[in-house]
């Protein structure tokens, strides 16, 4: 299938490879990408296009990477169909899915590669990363907590954009403390003696000290975890008084490792008002071509990002 059926932009190289890679596997997903193409704009693309030239240099090709990606696709839609006929996710607990997602590290690997790319091909995500780099204080200096970097492709761009002084990243899976690691090393190595990276769970690190983190970042963490609002207390407790908090979540949103289920804004929003922050901008993202209402009422998957203040 030629990309100009779905696309009159000129596409960067490694791009065009990668998304022609992606309908040789998946014809059915032209549509999907069509849109997506609609939404990226050219300088999103040539980023993109350097994270793939990036994949290359660590040996993943982009038939992996497309394969990766759609490993993401294939997944989320196998759970969609549990959760359209259930009416809940197929897992509750941390235990149900750590050793088939988190201490798997070639699933793990293909995960972040993936979720990566979603970044950039998922206009909602797209979206998320978009209000990250608005809201991002460029010249607040101090310390930066990074809870989940996963791939670290934000942490990298608060790298790119802030002015902070030093930056810990804290994470469950060794794959995505490796990933952060080589991104950071590759586009930041300036950076190599001011950030550190920790593997282990965020409510059991030790050496947080409380009221001494000036930004905390938390993306596609909570819907991971049994009790979000503990993570959220504990934000609370590490966070300065002027502090930015940004956090990213999902609602109605079925994947592989979800596990904690809200069913509407309104719901999360009161859960995250309970933790001793408030929210100060707020950017909720429908399903596509539904409003919010009719998202909640058809269970349909709804994107959230907060910026958050301590109360």
């Amino acid at each position: 299938m030629s990309l100009s059926q779905i696309t009159d932009k000129n596409l960067p190289e490694k791009v065009s490879s990668l998304l022609t890679n992606i309908l040789e596997e998946n014809p059915m997903h032209k549509s999907f990408l069509k849109g997506a193409l609609e939404h990226v704009n050219d300088n999103e693309l040539a980023v993109l296009d350097r994270y793939l030239d990036f994949c290359e240099s660590k040996g993943h090709d982009l038939a992996y990477m497309a394969d990766s990606y759609l490993t993401i696709v294939g997944d989320t839609f196998q759970e969609q169909i549990y959760f359209m006929k259930h009416k809940q996710y197929r897992h509750k607990s941390y235990a149900d899915v750590a050793g088939h997602v988190y201490h798997n590290k070639d699933y793990m690997d293909q995960y972040m590669y993936g979720l990566a790319i979603t970044s950039f091909l998922w206009p909602n995500h797209l979206d998320m990363g978009r209000f990250f780099v608005e809201t991002m204080p460029r010249d607040m200096k101090g310390k930066y907590l990074d809870i989940g970097p996963g791939h670290g492709y934000y942490l990298m761009k608060a790298m790119e954009l802030g002015s902070f002084d030093k930056f810990l990243g804290i994470d469950i899976s060794e794959a995505s403390i490796k990933q952060t690691q080589a991104i950071i090393d590759h586009f930041k190595p300036e950076y190599k003696d001011r950030f550190t990276l920790k593997m282990i769970d965020f409510l059991e690190a030790e050496g947080l000290e409380n009221g001494s983190y000036n930004a905390i970042v938390m993306g596609e963490v909570l819907e991971h975890v049994e009790q979000p609002d503990v993570f959220l207390k504990r934000i609370a407790e590490l966070a300065a008084d002027d502090a930015y908090i940004y956090v990213t979540t999902c609602i109605n949103a079925p994947a592989v490792d979800h596990i904690y289920l809200w069913r509407s804004t309104d719901e999360l929003e009161k859960m995250i008002e309970s933790t001793g922050l408030k929210i100060k901008q707020p950017l909720r993202l429908p399903y596509e071509g539904k409003t919010l209402e009719e998202s909640e009422a058809e269970d349909l998957s709804i994107n959230v990002a907060y910026v958050l203040e301590k109360i």
